[in-house]
């Protein structure tokens, strides 16, 4: 490499290292303005982050949660009258197959003629 193709090599090298420290200022101004981030410290709530207040159950919410589970329903289930918007794995499907236990993911019979148990019936 002759000396004037490596002076405009540092250059633009140079140029570029300018312009991705001026992104990355820009970015980290931008973040500091917007919105609070939660986790930078676990201990603390966050000034400004938003909370839930009152938490409405959408209608047919009980239905959602209680697929699969045959009344009369157990005393055990009565958590759900106070669950509210954190996270359970009880109102979400889990797994298919032969854990499936509630019958989540159980397809609908399909629609044609019903047949017995022994052939030609």
């Amino acid at each position: 490499m002759d000396n004037k193709s490596a002076h405009w090599s540092s250059r633009i090298a140079t140029l570029a290292i300018l312009v991705m420290l001026g992104s990355v200022a820009s970015g980290t101004a931008a973040a500091e303005g917007s919105y609070p981030i939660a986790g930078v410290r676990p201990q603390e709530r966050p000034q400004g982050a938003p909370t839930i207040t009152e938490f409405k159950k959408a209608p047919g919410w009980y239905s959602r949660a209680l697929t699969g589970v045959s009344q009369p329903f157990p005393y055990s289930l009565r958590f759900l009258e106070d669950q509210e918007a954190w996270y359970t794995p009880f109102t979400l499907p889990g797994m298919t197959g032969p854990y499936d236990i509630r019958g989540w993911h159980a397809q609908p019979p399909a629609a044609g003629p019903q047949r017995g148990l022994r052939p030609g019936t």
